[in-house]
């Protein structure tokens, strides 16, 4: 089979060489393009060079339109309203994409879906592995446990973090409300201050923290009178994102049209 043909937008950003790396890595996949915002001072430097390694001969340009008419698959953790618009664009090449941003709101959320009509993406909260598999962990055992089994979810990241609370966080709350047969919205408390009185029963709790250059840890805690159980993912580098992403682009070659998860990635199913 050809090697699959992989562009990223965002490439001189931290993650965007994170993913540089990984694609070099990965058997199968080849790196034919990368996107920065005009103006950037990182237009026409070699992506490879400026992944710190050897030159791979691709120019980093400034037209998304040209990068998914010309890729397989485009990766992108950007922001929410970027990620909007180079949806619609790989819906309308038919190009695959991976998208690891978080901070969508609900009607992001929906033009993904709208987007997805014409191509395969693969849109995550959390392309980490061993989260989305927490995050099923958390689904199946807030279904077996009731509501004296109180859910609160702590999340830590580093101090530049733009979101709160986390988009994997928000994942795990939606897993843990999935599990109970409750909607998120209606059950989840995202933070205290003050005069709170007493937990409300049922309700999902969550905390953000941030401080230093944590990549991100996450707890989901079950509380019940004379126990506690934990689930917790400790993130120490985030080549696991740029794994899992290239995982997914590769396993999104030649599916049908859809809005798809990491579960699916993985094969996890209902």
């Amino acid at each position: 089979m050809a090697e699959l043909k992989i562009g990223i937008v965002g490439c001189a950003g931290r993650m965007g060489c994170m993913l540089v790396r990984q694609i070099a890595r990965t058997e199968g996949c080849a790196l034919v393009g990368g996107t920065e915002p005009a103006g950037s001072d990182a237009i026409g430097a070699d992506i490879g060079a400026l992944a710190g390694l050897a030159a791979a001969g691709v120019t980093v340009g400034d037209d998304a339109g040209a990068l998914f008419a010309d890729s397989d698959a485009v990766l992108e953790f950007t922001a929410p309203a970027a990620t909007v618009e180079h949806a619609r664009l790989a819906g309308q090449a038919g190009t695959v994409h991976v998208i690891g941003t978080t901070g969508l709101d609900a009607d992001q959320a929906a033009a993904l879906g709208e987007a997805a009509k014409g191509a395969a993406i693969v849109w995550a909260p959390n392309m980490s592995l061993g989260v989305t598999l927490m995050m099923r962990l958390t689904e199946r055992i807030a279904a077996a446990l009731d509501d004296d089994y109180d859910i609160e979810i702590v999340e830590i990241h580093h101090r530049d973090k733009a979101d709160a609370p986390s988009g994997t966080a928000l994942g795990l709350g939606r897993a843990a409300a999935a599990g109970r047969g409750v909607d998120f919205d209606a059950v989840a408390v995202r933070g205290r201050d003050g005069m709170t009185g007493p937990r409300r029963r049922g309700a999902i709790g969550m905390a953000a923290l941030r401080g230093g250059d944590l990549v991100g840890e996450h707890t989901v805690i079950f509380a019940a009178d004379g126990e506690r159980f934990e689930l917790t993912h400790r993130a120490t580098s985030r080549e696991i994102y740029a794994r899992g992403a290239v995982r997914a682009a590769l396993w999104a070659r030649g599916k049908p049209a859809g809005l798809y998860g990491m579960a699916d990635v993985l094969g996890l199913g209902d």
